[in-house]
């Protein structure tokens, strides 16, 4: 199947509606017909401002988290569409992806 990989990138303590941002979004996208979905938390990284952020070994918080979801076209323009109405800002990269399931058990 063609369609889209969306990474949205955040980090651990961004809150959105009460609860960590990454979590959220997975929820969100979750409820908007995205049925493969993935959350990661990375070592270090920047932000979209240039703002170094990492995991320390007490302090998890500044943390760099991504939420991958692999869709088609249509999933992907539900979700932009709905995520647009929301009170939030978060930085993604959308990538043009082959997709689907492989192997005996697949069929």
């Amino acid at each position: 199947m063609k369609g889209f990989q969306i990474t949205f990138f955040t980090q651990q303590d961004r809150k959105h509606k009460g609860q960590s941002l990454a979590e959220w979004l997975l929820a969100f996208a979750h409820r908007h017909g995205v049925q493969e979905a993935v959350l990661a938390a990375d070592g270090e990284g920047y932000d979209d401002k240039g703002r170094f952020h990492s995991a320390h070994f007490f302090e998890l918080a500044d943390q760099p988290v991504e939420v991958r979801v692999a869709v088609d076209e249509e999933t992907a323009e539900r979700l932009f569409a709905a995520l647009a109405q929301e009170d939030v800002a978060v930085f993604y990269v959308k990538t043009p992806v082959e997709f689907g399931l492989i192997g005996r058990a697949a069929c």
